[in-house]
């Protein structure tokens, strides 16, 4: 239960793949100027990840290493061609916003890596909660991106969906453009980056205080 815990630590904010790893840079800047768009990608990404991992899992000591990395392609593209064809067959609208971005999660740095690091080397349940936390560490940070970026550059939230919010109050508020443009993609990353920094060294200072209080008091 420990390391399952500490799995879902790592993939949501210690080992985040993009806060952290600063993995999959291409669709994380591409696909984030909408919130629906991010979600899209954040659970296709996901379930192949999941899917691969468990996969490999269970073929690692079948796999010969000369061709592992071929093999690892291999297996992930057939996840990806099955999502993109669910994608294509049920929601045709996210499929055509995201465009190629789908096809490329085959070349997803961070697909590859955990099936590389983690799943090549750990059993089958191990792997599956690699896939499902840092996939979820993947869709948290999509979401953060995206809300920022589509409030500030549209003006909009949800948009292209029955709950979609105007969020200009009748065109009072003029969104700034510039966030939707891949400027805004850099700037905002950057700024979560930041943030994130900030909170980690908050924490540790706190963190260091309270030890220094329980060592005076021993």
């Amino acid at each position: 239960m420990k390391e399952t815990l500490k799995q879902f630590r790592d993939g949501l904010w210690d080992q985040n793949p993009i806060m952290v790893l600063v993995l999959g840079m291409c669709a994380t800047l591409a696909t984030t100027t909408s919130v629906v768009n991010a979600v899209g990608m954040g659970l296709s990404t996901t379930i192949v990840l999941i899917c691969s991992n468990v996969v490999i899992s269970l073929l690692r000591k079948v796999i010969p290493s000369q061709i592992r990395i071929a093999s690892y392609v291999v297996i992930i593209a057939g996840f990806v061609t099955a999502v993109d064809l669910i994608l294509q067959a049920y929601f045709p609208d996210i499929s055509e916003a995201l465009g190629i971005f789908i096809p490329l999660i085959v070349v997803n740095c961070i697909i590859l890596a955990r099936a590389e690091a983690f799943a090549s080397k750990n059993g089958v349940f191990r792997s599956a909660v690699d896939g499902l936390t840092m996939g979820l560490g993947f869709i948290f940070a999509l979401l953060m991106m995206s809300t920022i970026r589509e409030i500030l550059g549209n003006g909009t939230l949800f948009s292209g969906t029955p709950f979609e919010l105007d969020l200009t109050f009748g065109g009072k508020i003029e969104p700034a453009s510039l966030m939707i443009r891949p400027v805004g993609g850099f700037l905002t990353l950057g700024f979560l980056l930041a943030g994130r920094q900030k909170i980690n060294m908050l924490r540790d200072r706190k963190n260091s205080k309270t030890e220094e209080c329980e060592g005076s008091k021993s």
